[in-house]
């Protein structure tokens, strides 16, 4: 059965609170922040707001439910989106799908996290018992020790070099410095990628997102809600999800999207070459490096060469990444997932300020999450275009 587009749904209203590398404040009030700043530049009461999507790995022991009651919220549609890095695109998709419906006019999407002293040791923890019993014998745990692994294992396989990597960190640090909410604001070079501190070879300091705190957010209405609040809006092209695709690879060197790529691009009308910008979740920059393949700028095993013939900036012929992605904007919870979702949106609705890229109409993102031992288990991916009010 082909699956129905998307038509007269929209998003609108990318917003962003700017990010802290340390905050006592709980993921309630992250939220809350992003929440409020959104509604208000959109013209919405609290009271009018009938849909609410949340992704947060710190709002425990806390819910949406109650998340709601807290903010003077009296949603008739309520979501959790406890996908990760891949929670952007997915909350999109089951939000665009509600309004398309009928069963909701307008939802708000938001994802946001805290990070105390400690924070992220602790989330850890508890974050996969998969993990913790497949690594913890073996006397290593958390996502550093467990990409090292699948690095190592691509560059064995296709031949990639440290250099490659670094070309990915060190573009993105360039997009960063003209993003004013990157937490990263001090120029990368190669030679200093390259010279970093080891963290798990061979990931080394500048492989590695900074947790941090922060939050971002979009809307999702219909498109004649859009233009009687005279709001810009991203018309959305396509998207697709999977999760645990290739389970038979005793190793991730690939991920979902190749599963749906066609489809996606299917919808879309329009192939790889129809992208003016590229936004990949980065939690390293390996996994930015599969998406490029997966996603169909180039063949399986080719990242390394598309990246030495590209140049990754803002202003370059491959923008990707705009704000500087994760590894330089930081990696704030759940809101990583939405990072460059809501950078997407700015880009083709031309608010992207310093980021923008010139005559941006469409882009890519997609999004990818919850790592276990040796693979990240969610992928997804959205095409969207621009839209005027």
């Amino acid at each position: 059965m082909r699956r129905r587009g998307y038509d007269r749904v929209v998003l609108a209203v990318p917003t962003s609170v700017p990010y802290a590398r340390y905050s006592n404040e709980t993921a309630h009030w992250w939220i809350a922040r992003a929440l409020r700043a959104m509604l208000g530049k959109a013209g919405i009461a609290p009271g009018e707001l009938d849909g609410f999507s949340v992704s947060s790995f710190s709002l425990a022991p806390d819910t949406p439910v109650g998340l709601s009651q807290h903010l003077g919220l009296s949603p008739r549609w309520l979501d959790t989106v406890p996908t990760g890095g891949a929670s952007g695109v997915v909350a999109l998709r089951r939000a665009a799908r509600a309004v398309q419906a009928g069963d909701v006019d307008v939802v708000a999407c938001v994802a946001g996290d805290a990070n105390r002293i400690d924070s992220f040791r602790t989330l850890l923890s508890g974050f996969s018992r998969f993990s913790m019993d497949a690594t913890f014998p073996y006397g290593f745990g958390g996502p550093n020790a467990s990409f090292a692994l699948l690095m190592d294992r691509y560059m064995q396989e296709y031949g990639a070099t440290r250099e490659d990597f670094g070309r990915i960190a060190v573009a993105q640090r360039a997009n960063a410095l003209h993003y004013p909410n990157a937490l990263m604001k001090t120029p990368l070079t190669l030679d200093q990628y390259l010279d970093a501190r080891m963290i798990s070879d061979p990931i080394a300091l500048f492989d590695c997102v900074m947790p941090c705190a922060g939050a971002e957010a979009f809307l999702v209405m219909r498109e004649d809600e859009a233009l009687r609040r005279d709001l810009s809006f991203a018309q959305i092209s396509g998207t697709i999800e999977r999760h645990n695709a290739y389970p038979e690879d005793p190793m991730q060197l690939r991920g979902g999207w190749g599963v749906d790529i066609d489809e996606l691009y299917d919808m879309a009308g329009h192939g790889p070459e129809g992208v003016d910008l590229l936004q990949t979740y980065d939690d390293y920059p390996v996994i930015s490096m599969m998406q490029f393949e997966d996603l169909g700028f180039c063949a399986k095993g080719e990242g390394a060469a598309f990246v030495r013939a590209r140049d990754l900036t803002i202003s370059g012929d491959f923008p990707h990444n705009t704000s500087g992605g994760q590894l330089s904007v930081g990696q704030a919870g759940a809101a990583g997932g939405y990072l460059g979702l809501v950078e997407a949106i700015r880009q083709v609705t031309g608010q992207a300020k310093g980021t923008q890229v010139a005559n941006a109409q469409r882009a890519l993102v997609s999004g990818f999450g919850m790592i276990n031992y040796d693979r990240g288990v969610c992928s997804a991916a959205a095409i969207i275009d621009g839209g005027e009010a």
